[in-house]
């Protein structure tokens, strides 16, 4: 295998690093979340990968059990049942702060609240609608906004409508990398790369160029072959990548194509020329929550609300005529 020094970021993570020949790192991978995974590290004296992989899986359960729709026990499963009164744990709590904060910020462009619209369109844990009217879009639309919902001083949920359901998974995974990095931090690493699903952080240098985490982007143009469009360097930090040309469903009645990010303003997916946005921020969780944001809004709006923001960056591929157009925000360092 030729070597490459750099990582793909992607909707789906492509990695051309020979990692396996480096004395000096060690590797943990496997799938999670819906998901594949890959942690890569500089090996210290007394390195118990054994312990390691068992202490990350824990992570893993933990925040499925907390946020994921797809575990019928979970917190989130709990309170999308109609339940004012669940107990929270400590990750839902975090993750619905942020999440606010974030819907805050991207004037609710990201709203974790379009559970709902993501299971009628197919993409969620319900089996989705044939085909949708504009009667079922305006009811869908009122039982959406994350206004509708809060936590009270006792840190229960209360919801204004009992029918509100919550989706994080456009946030869970870049949350998840960032649980994983503080664990890492604990035990005293300070070079290593943490992805999972294409989001990533990134922490030191590269052991193997001696340098910090070369990123690769690939280019969204469909193809069978992968290619990379642009690079990045992270210096202690994340990036997360949204993109809507990979995950789509096609309507079985009128043929229509649907993308699986959903406008929360429209309560439908969005039909837009940008093709995927890539963020980098401090902590992987805002990266994966604005990267979702900007791939809904439109670009110009976008674009003013990442350059208002010192620690973000943002790169946008939009679709041109016959070509593709690469937008970057004002800090955005190019390789």
């Amino acid at each position: 295998m030729k070597k490459s020094f750099y990582f793909i970021v992607s909707v789906i993570l492509i990695f051309k690093s020979c990692s396996f020949e480096n004395k000096q790192m060690d590797n943990i991978y496997g799938y999670a979340l819906g998901t594949s995974y890959f942690i890569e590290y500089e090996k210290k004296e007394f390195n118990d990968k054994i312990k390691l992989r068992k202490d990350i899986d824990s992570i893993f359960n933990v925040i499925n059990m907390s946020i994921s729709n797809y575990e019928k026990k979970s917190i989130v499963n709990k309170v999308n049942t109609h339940n004012n009164n669940v107990k929270l744990d400590y990750h839902f709590i975090e993750i619905f702060s942020k999440s606010k904060e974030i819907w805050e910020s991207t004037k609710g462009y990201f709203d974790p609240t379009i559970g709902n619209i993501v299971n009628a369109y197919g993409f969620g844990v319900k089996k989705g609608i044939k085909s949708i009217s504009n009667f079922q879009k305006d009811s869908l639309k009122n039982i959406t906004g994350f206004e509708k919902v809060y936590l009270n001083s006792d840190n229960k949920l209360v919801k204004k409508n009992k029918n509100i359901f919550l989706d994080f998974n456009a946030i869970g995974k870049g949350y998840t990398v960032d649980q994983i990095d503080k664990y890492f931090k604990s035990l005293g690493y300070k070079n290593y790369l943490i992805e999972i699903g294409g989001e990533i952080i990134a922490r030191g240098k590269n052991i193997k160029t001696n340098k910090v985490w070369n990123i690769a982007i690939e280019n969204p143009k469909l193809s069978k072959n992968r290619s990379v469009i642009s690079s990045t360097f992270l210096n202690n930090s994340a990036i997360a990548t949204s993109g809507n040309y990979r995950k789509n469903r096609i309507d079985s009645i009128t043929g229509e194509r649907y993308t699986h990010l959903i406008d929360p303003k429209r309560g439908e997916p969005i039909k837009s020329k940008i093709l995927s946005v890539s963020v980098i921020a401090k902590d992987c969780t805002t990266a994966d929550a604005f990267a979702t944001a900007l791939m809904v809004m439109p670009l110009n709006l976008g674009y003013k609300i990442i350059n208002n923001f010192n620690e973000l960056n943002a790169y946008w591929i939009v679709a041109e005529k016959d070509s593709i157009k690469e937008v970057f925000s004002n800090n955005w360092n190019k390789n």
